[in-house]
């Protein structure tokens, strides 16, 4: 099998303070928007990877979830335990220290028992970003 990973999809309950931190902060490039508002799908992705975009979508707008699953999802949202995602790159000390200003660190960078370095961010939905230094 020939497989890639095409999209990966992030709630997000707030477009422009999503926008502010995938494109403004982490640099990536904003490839697709739908919607008004605060109900907008956002699709963004790494610059030079057009093949692989991020989907940050408002949580719950899906017509088959019921009251309560909307409410365990916000509370899981609230809690930075419903969603996440795993980054790469070359130099994690100088996204660190780029990042760590503006965004709420979880985690300084770290290497693992193992054998990943690794550091942790909330993006502004409280999605934990994951970022790992290439091998």
């Amino acid at each position: 099998m020939d497989l890639t990973l095409h999209a990966s999809f992030l709630p997000q309950d707030d477009p422009d303070a999503a926008l502010a931190f995938y494109r403004d902060l982490l640099g990536f490039e904003v490839r697709g928007e739908v919607g008004e508002g605060s109900v907008r799908r956002l699709t963004v992705g790494p610059v030079g990877s057009p093949d692989t975009s991020v989907v940050l979508h408002p949580p719950g707008v899906d017509g088959d979830l019921t009251d309560d699953e909307r409410r365990t999802i916000s509370a899981m949202m609230a809690k930075g335990t419903y969603a996440g995602i795993v980054l790469a790159t070359d130099d994690l000390d100088a996204v660190f220290d780029r990042l760590q200003a503006a965004a709420d660190v979880v985690q300084e960078p770290i290497l693992r028992p193992w054998g990943v370095r690794d550091c942790a961010f909330r993006d502004p939905a409280g999605n934990l970003v994951r970022i790992r230094e290439r091998d």
